[in-house]
This record gives structure tokens, C-alpha cells and sequence, in this order.
């Protein structure tokens, strides 16, 4: 007995050594996630060891996503974006920093008006992140993701958040992926003017589809070959705007909504990307 007993052991240990090493070796492709936090914007980058969270949505749903996608003995988020200081973009973060280690937080300065803004600065403080202000040209590298800041200019102040939301690009290989935040019109027209926006194959319609949100000019630059919508299911504004839906339909170019189908993934390895969700 004690004879078998010794033998299932050293299966047991032989068996969770392949599983361990077979959910640890890293993945050369890039998954990338936006989570169906309801009325809110939360995406998530994946390229083996190294996450990228932008935005956290306005509640505790961007945990459900994490603890999806992120193997459950990594507690450690390398980059967190926050677009702009709006609860359906940051009120999930409070406990995103308070549960995760997160290496380096990239946001706009913000008063603590409210709050959940003081909750989310207690939180960042108390975990010894490194904060990072957004300027444009700024390039930020985990592994072999890039990440490029295109608004705001370095120092800029609104009275309107989503006039500085952080607006990137993101990188993988040949693969582009641009994430707007909720800019509108005006930021827009500054980004084409200044010859920012150019084809990407992935696009997050900026915020949630609103009328205000998303111009001709932007998806004529941008030629997205997928657009993705991060909405709220039975929302009270009406996102995605019936206009939005005809720019996009018009021009052809596919589009993937979380209150439709939940969390959009895709899987690109630097070149082509593969949709995984409905």
C-alpha cells in the first residue's frame, strides 16, 4: 500500500509539473480583450507574462475579465492606462490596484473630487506604483508591445475629461491597434490635422459609440479592418448612435459589440489577427 501510495505521489508531482510548465511558457502571439464591463471601456492586452489594462469600467466586472484571461497565480499587471478620470472608465481600478501588483500607472493628473477618485488615489499610493504622465511621441515597451502616445500634448488642462483622454496606439508587430478613449469632434480633427491617425487594423470606437464620438474623417483614415464598441446593454444615451452604426456599415468595416456578444478577443501574431469571440 505505502508502495503505491509513493508511486500516485510522484505522478501527481510529474503531472502538475507539465501543467505548470505548459500554462507558464509564454505566448508569442498577442491576445487582445475588450471586457464587457457594461457601460464603460476596459481592454486588455496579453503577450505572455506582460498585461496592458486600459481603463478598468465602472465596477468590479473588469475583475471577472482578468481572472478569465490572466493565469490565476499572476498577480502582477505590468501597465494600467487610465484614459481619463470618469467612473465608467476608473471605477474598477480601485480594486484592480488594490488585489494586483501593478508595475506602472499611465494617467493625466486629476483632482480627487469625488469619492471613488479618492478611493483610486489611495489605492495607487499605498502599492508603490510608478506614475507616468502622457505626452505625445511618449513610447512605452513591455516585451514586444509598444505603446504610442498620441493626445494629450504634455501639460494640457480641459474642463472637459474626455478632451484629454489619452489616446494610443498599440503595437505588435505589423499589427496596430488604436484606442481612443472618449474623444470627440474637436480632438479628432487635431489628430488628423496633425497627420496622427493612419490605417490600423483595430479600432475601439471612441466613446461608446456616441453621436459625438466618431467622425467620417477618423474611420477614413484609420481604415480599421474590425471596430469594437464597449457598451452597456439597454443603456440610457442611446450608444451605439444609429449614425455611428451607418459610418461604420458604409464603409464596410466589421464591427464586434460587448452588449452583443460580451468580451471581444482577438489572437494576432504581428501580422493577420484571428477574432475568437461570436
Amino acid at each position: 500500500m505505502k508502495t503505491w501510495k509513493y508511486l500516485f505521489g510522484i505522478l501527481a508531482l510529474v503531472a502538475l509539473s507539465l501543467w505548470l510548465a505548459l500554462f507558464a511558457s509564454p505566448d508569442k502571439n498577442l491576445r487582445l480583450i475588450a471586457c464587457d464591463v457594461g457601460q464603460g471601456d476596459a481592454i486588455l492586452a496579453i503577450y505572455g507574462k506582460f498585461q496592458i489594462l486600459t481603463d478598468g469600467g465602472p465596477n468590479n466586472s473588469v475583475l471577472t475579465c482578468l481572472e478569465k484571461y490572466m493565469p490565476f497565480w499572476d498577480r502582477e499587471i505590468e501597465l494600467v492606462v487610465l484614459t481619463h478620470p470618469q467612473l465608467d472608465h476608473y471605477g474598477g481600478l480601485i480594486e484592480v490596484f488594490s488585489r494586483y501588483k501593478v508595475g506602472t500607472f499611465l494617467t493625466n493628473d486629476f483632482s480627487p473630487s469625488t469619492q471613488g477618485l479618492k478611493a483610486l488615489e489611495n489605492a495607487v499610493g499605498g502599492g508603490g506604483t510608478r506614475i507616468v504622465k502622457p505626452a505625445v511621441g511618449i513610447r512605452l515597451r513591455l516585451g514586444m508591445i509598444y505603446l504610442d502616445i498620441l493626445h494629450p500634448s504634455d501639460g494640457v488642462i480641459s474642463k472637459e475629461p474626455n478632451d484629454i483622454s489619452i489616446v494610443t496606439v498599440l503595437r505588435f508587430g505589423e499589427f496596430e491597434a488604436l484606442l481612443t478613449g472618449d474623444i470627440g469632434p474637436k480632438i479628432i480633427e487635431k489628430l488628423l490635422t496633425e497627420n496622427l491617425i493612419g490605417p490600423v487594423d483595430y479600432i475601439k470606437i471612441p466613446h461608446h459609440g456616441s453621436r459625438n464620438g466618431t467622425t467620417l474623417g477618423l474611420l477614413e483614415a484609420s481604415v480599421p479592418r474590425l471596430a469594437v464598441i464597449s457598451v452597456g446593454k439597454g443603456n440610457s444615451y442611446g450608444h451605439p448612435h444609429p449614425e455611428v452604426l451607418r459610418m461604420l456599415n458604409g464603409l464596410g468595416i466589421p464591427i464586434r459589440r460587448t452588449d452583443e456578444v460580451g468580451d471581444v478577443e482577438i489572437e494576432t501574431d504581428g501580422q493577420g489577427f484571428n477574432l475568437l469571440s461570436p
